[in-house]
């Protein structure tokens, strides 16, 4: 379960990506345009303590890209290169914001989902003392047989940023698909997304235990 709450951000997500995705390698977009936000889904972090939340963004007239980040109250250790920034959160105070391909948390959910067909986090908002349930913006969903137990992911040993980016750990190796244009060509067990204006599902992510 996904816990939101209705606070403002400062600055916000999209403020942190404007200025953040023109850098990485795999951008493809209108210099200068706004970023909008598509859809998104979350994981599960079963401590409770890290936010994984995956964002499909467009810039101008590019593609639509997928950016998954996760949320955290302290700086991840051995983390900076991963760093997309730090926001004020009303009612949580700073947050830490990651690209989630370094983050050991997010591999694991990832993995989880893929692999152990875990799938999605229900959101839920707390409105007056009571949680509200939000309907997702887009549905995932995962091809491939699930396993009785995900793979124990405790470490991320490389993360290779192309599109697709790699992610190898030391349990299962993670593929992340950038540019959701429907060009990937996924092998393994693959989790797929729809989202208005794109009922056909495409592939996110694919996985293989190691």
């Amino acid at each position: 379960m996904a816990l939101l709450h209705r606070a403002e951000l400062h600055p916000t997500k999209l403020d942190l990506l404007a200025a953040w995705l023109p850098g990485r390698p795999w951008f493809r977009g209108t210099p200068g345009a706004d970023v909008v936000r598509v859809a998104a889904y979350r994981f599960d972090d079963p401590a409770g303590e890290v936010g994984i939340e995956t964002m499909l963004v467009t810039v101008g007239d590019g593609p639509v890209h997928q950016v998954p980040l996760t949320y955290r109250g302290a700086p991840l250790d051995g983390g900076d290169e991963w760093l997309v920034g730090t926001a004020e959160h009303s009612v949580l105070g700073r947050r830490w914001v990651y690209d989630a391909c370094g983050d050991p948390v997010y591999a694991a959910a990832l993995a989880s989902a893929v692999l152990a067909g875990t799938g999605q986090a229900e959101e839920f908002i707390e409105i007056d003392g009571r949680l509200e349930r939000r309907e997702p913006s887009m549905t995932v969903t995962t091809s491939g047989p699930a396993q009785s137990e995900p793979p124990a992911v405790g470490a991320v040993r490389q993360v290779v940023q192309d599109d697709p980016t790699l992610i190898v750990t030391d349990a299962a190796e993670l593929v992340v698909v950038r540019r959701l244009d429907g060009g990937s060509r996924p092998a393994g067990a693959t989790l797929t997304g729809a989202w208005d204006g794109q009922p056909t599902p495409l592939p996110l992510a694919y996985a293989r235990p190691v």
